[in-house]
């Protein structure tokens, strides 16, 4: 029997459990794989315009991001100098690795709370309140409270051309049956849809004519870290990024291969994030642009991948390398992992509380991309409220007026209360 149990170990799922434990809740983290807590499947960076703030506020609030990523920082920049302090945003580019080992550590040590390698496939609840949760296996696990933080695992499908695989991310496994539960239980699901660059190997980047992009004066995102020492595995900005551009080649080989791409031959249903548009998507929304910008960056230091960023696509492979050895700097391009859309099983966010718990199943809460978010810092800000939230339930707080335990107001940021 737990207080809490969070179902999902990504960025939402991590700062879920680590809230409700350090609440003094006994909390349980389930996970498909412990080797994918806090993973990275897309840009292993934190922070950026807008972002960069919500991570500071996250760290404000107790949570674990801005150590993280400060711990495993490779290069940091504070974006948009040219501009007020007001919209000025840190951003730091991550070894993936050492994220996701940073955080497992972190999860795996804290008092309170228990590590679980196992799909949950159903949601218990009785007289309208949750109840716990059972697994593949069979077990069944009791709990006064339960956040799905499941990320895009949900009866997931991924997209590359003409493949269509029952996949998650990395090729992982995806969660089918939790979807059939909460659709039994009442809840209305719909797909979205995201996706993400190819990598390719560093050998094959001819950088020499690249802009080449360095870091900034280290900063931190953590209050709790020194300026001068929080680089504690790495040489500040041990790294760099590189710009590169698109031309009217590129656009000619994604336009000739349109019919290609599941996004506009009908097969993908989902809608896609407002901020995050595929190559495809650019070329046709955008086709009075020369080119476009892509940012090539490093996936960690023990490692020759390097993502695209900027260059999501669901095309199939062979096009995919043929557009990018147009790029200048590209020619000779190696795709280690290629791009790949994804879609995936989210709920109507109008159907939560401001606390991110379900209107009509008392004890149950969502966070992250389970939510419709898009974003590893949006996420995590989320997994925070829901577990502080669904700490204060476990106590008998139950969110009646929406402004008790914790809501925090869209006007202002600040509590409330």
């Amino acid at each position: 029997m737990y207080d809490v149990i969070v179902i999902g170990a990504g960025h939402a799922g991590c700062e879920a459990a680590l809230a409700a434990a350090r609440l003094g809740r006994r909390t349980a983290l389930f996970t498909l794989s412990a080797d994918i807590i806090a993973n990275m499947p897309c840009n292993p960076c934190i922070g950026g315009t807008a972002k960069g703030q919500i991570v500071a506020e996250i760290d404000a609030l107790g949570g674990e991001m801005g150590r993280a990523a400060d711990a495993t920082s490779i290069m940091t920049r504070t974006l948009n100098q040219g501009k007020g302090a007001a919209v000025q945003s840190l951003r730091a580019q991550c070894d993936r690795v050492q994220y996701h080992g940073y955080m497992k550590q972190c999860v795996e040590s804290e008092p309170n709370l228990h590590i679980k390698q196992a799909e949950v496939t159903e949601v218990l609840i009785s007289g309208g309140r949750i109840s716990g949760v059972k697994t593949a296996t069979g077990v069944t696990y009791g709990a006064k409270a339960v956040i799905i933080a499941a990320g895009t695992y949900l009866r997931s499908t991924v997209h590359i051309g003409e493949l269509n695989t029952k996949s998650a991310a990395d090729g992982l496994k995806p969660a089918n049956m939790l979807s059939e539960s909460l659709s039994r239980a009442g809840v209305e699901l719909r797909r979205l849809k995201t996706g993400t660059p190819a990598r390719v190997h560093r050998r094959s980047i001819d950088t020499s004519v690249l802009e080449r992009q360095s870091g900034d004066e280290p900063l931190p995102f953590s209050f709790d870290s020194d300026s001068k020492m929080f680089h504690v595995e790495h040489t500040p900005n041990a790294s760099a990024c590189y710009i590169a551009y698109t031309n009217e080649r590129t656009h000619g080989i994604i336009r000739d291969n349109l019919q290609r791409s599941p996004l506009y031959a009908g097969v993908i249903r989902g809608a896609g994030p407002r901020y995050c548009p595929s190559i495809e998507d650019k070329v046709v929304r955008f086709a009075d642009k020369e080119r476009h910008q892509l940012f090539i960056e490093p996936m960690g230091l023990s490692t020759d991948e390097m993502y695209l960023q900027g260059m999501s696509s669901s095309l199939p492979e062979e096009v995919q390398e043929k557009f990018l050895r147009t790029i200048r700097g590209l020619e000779n391009a190696e795709i280690i992992r290629p791009a790949y859309a994804i879609e995936y099983d989210c709920i109507d966010p109008l159907c939560l509380k401001p606390t991110l718990e379900f209107k009509n199943i008392a004890g149950l809460f969502g966070a992250g991309q389970f939510n419709g978010t898009s974003g590893y810092e949006e996420a995590a800000a989320q997994g925070l409220v829901a577990g502080v939230n669904a700490a204060a339930y476990c106590a008998g707080k139950e969110c009646r007026s929406g402004s008790d335990p914790l809501v925090l107001s869209r006007a202002s940021s600040i509590s409330a209360r």
